[in-house]
């Protein structure tokens, strides 16, 4: 019989429908195991920060660790020491490190991950890009797997990181199983298919954050670098430069992002014909949005209205 030692770090104003639904999971993957008597078992251990200190004293070892969501930001804002230095004693017995949504801060803290692709919550890239900034990340993705750390994206995705655990763990047939079992869908998705385009106007440029608002009131128009630079009262050279340093795109990569984020919008609260919004919102050329929307979104405009209107 293989026994896998799995540790759930329950730290403060974590997600506990998370911590908890990890351990359900892993307690309906050891029935699945025991019905087509494979021979693993998955022991769950939900360790809070006091419990930290006297795992480091006793060199526990854990298989995996895993990091869940939050939906407070002063729990992953700062580093936690004892997080910190259990993470990294784990890893170097050989512990995968795993998180979700904001877990994913606890794992960049340790220094551990900066050669390695992560992910966390779309709504959370520009925070983690900033604390972070050379840590190599695609919040397109729901999950990345690298071997010996596992990132997750959304506030559910801690459900996508649990079946992955479990597949590492045991086999597909198991995850297969377990998809009937909960009801839900184990294929393949992508986070871009849920994200939503948040500009970033907190950055303390006056000149910048005039352009963003002419933008956000005419997308639909032509613009021209020089007639934005002009609003900005910058030389077109230094206009690219702060815009760029202000919103993490340059100004045709932006207003895209504004016309693909309305269009999904349309989608979703209209019964319009693609054809129609995507004229509507600038594009002389409809298949140039079409290839636009699918590039950002992940989804044709016609997968992307099936699956989220009814």
């Amino acid at each position: 019989m293989k026994h896998y030692q799995i540790a759930v770090l329950a730290y403060p104003h974590c997600l506990l429908s998370a911590v908890y639904g990890f351990a359900e999971t892993f307690e309906l993957a050891n029935e699945a195991c025991k019905e087509i008597g494979l021979e693993i078992r998955i022991t769950t251990h939900i360790l809070h920060e006091a419990d930290l200190k006297k795992d480091l004293d006793t060199q526990s070892h854990y298989h995996a660790v895993l990091l869940p969501p939050s939906l407070h930001k002063a729990s992953y804002s700062e580093k936690n020491v004892s997080i910190n230095d259990f993470l990294i004693a784990q890893h170097q017995q050989g512990a995968m490190l795993c998180s979700a949504c904001a877990g994913a801060f606890f794992l960049a803290y340790t220094g551990l991950t900066d050669k390695r692709l992560m992910t966390t919550h779309w709504a959370l890239e520009g925070l983690f890009k900033e604390r972070f900034p050379q840590q190599a990340i695609d919040t397109s993705k729901i999950l990345i797997n690298q071997g010996d750390v596992i990132s997750a994206g959304g506030m559910m995705s801690w459900m996508d990181l649990a079946l992955e655990l479990v597949q590492a763990l045991t086999n597909a047939r198991i995850v297969r199983q377990l998809g009937k079992t909960l009801v839900i869908d184990t294929g393949n998705r992508e986070q871009r298919y849920y994200q939503q385009f948040q500009p970033n106007f907190d950055h303390g440029d006056a000149a910048i954050l005039a352009v963003q608002h002419h933008l956000q009131g005419h997308f639909a128009e032509l613009q021209r670098t020089e007639s934005m630079a002009a609003l900005a009262k910058l030389t077109p050279r230094t206009f690219l430069r702060r815009f760029a340093k202000c919103t993490g795109f340059n100004p045709n990569e932006y207003l895209q992002r504004i016309r693909i984020q309305t269009t999904c919008d349309v989608l979703e609260q209209t019964t319009l014909p693609f054809e129609s919004i995507a004229l509507q919102v600038g594009y002389e050329d409809v298949g140039s949005c079409r290839k636009a929307f699918q590039k950002i979104m992940g989804l044709t405009p016609s997968a992307f209205r099936q699956r989220f209107v009814s």
